[in-house]
């Protein structure tokens, strides 16, 4: 569907609306009413930026979100060109998860579209895909600079640090606790840092 300018904003209205009752309601609280009533929408309106109905919009919120987990990491994911650097991109993971506590906007969306539809699997890999390559870069910048081992593969390295973290975040969002997770973050750059010559 194309959309004008104020077609555009209304329906980010809805999609950032829709999010917003995620993260005040928590796990499957959130009702379509919600989101109507939130966002001062109509039902018709609704249905004609979302004809989907609730699986629809859900899909679109975890979209949103899993663009937000990138976002929110900005500009020190870009920026992993040295371990001071890596210590700063660390902070901002953990301030991140911090903020969100246990609820997982994300999880939340991806759960209420259907965890199992190609679509919101589609959604959750590009996620992936995408975190793992920026931090690939980071890996492979530190190897080319003599900072870590010169035979490290960037993306298994990068593959298993995400790994690390989204356990982390599982057991975040079980315990409330974030201690597993920093301590991902911690372990992981300590094995990105071992390789490195004494000087680095």
């Amino acid at each position: 569907m194309k959309l004008t300018t104020r077609g555009a904003a209304t329906r980010d209205r809805i999609l950032e609306g829709a999010s917003a009752e995620i993260r005040r309601q928590g796990v499957f609280s959130v009702t379509l009413d919600d989101v109507l009533a939130a966002t001062s929408t109509s039902k018709s309106q609704l249905f004609h930026y979302f004809p989907g109905g609730k699986e629809e919009l859900f899909l679109a919120v975890a979209r949103y979100e899993a663009d937000r987990v990138l976002a929110d990491q900005q500009p020190e994911l870009g920026t992993l060109t040295s371990w001071e650097g890596w210590q700063a991109w660390r902070e901002k993971v953990v301030g991140h998860y911090r903020a969100q506590g246990q609820d997982c906007p994300l999880s939340i969306a991806v759960s209420q579209a259907g965890r199992s539809t190609p679509a919101t699997r589609a959604v959750v890999a590009e996620l992936m895909e995408h975190w793992q390559s920026a931090l690939a870069v980071g890996v492979a910048h530190m190897r080319a600079a003599g900072r870590t081992a010169p035979d490290l593969d960037p993306q298994r390295a990068a593959a298993a640090l995400l790994a690390a973290i989204q356990g982390g975040v599982l057991l975040l969002m079980s315990t409330g606790s974030l201690a597993h997770l920093e301590a991902a973050l911690d372990e992981g750059i300590a094995a990105l840092r071992r390789g490195a010559p004494v000087t680095a």
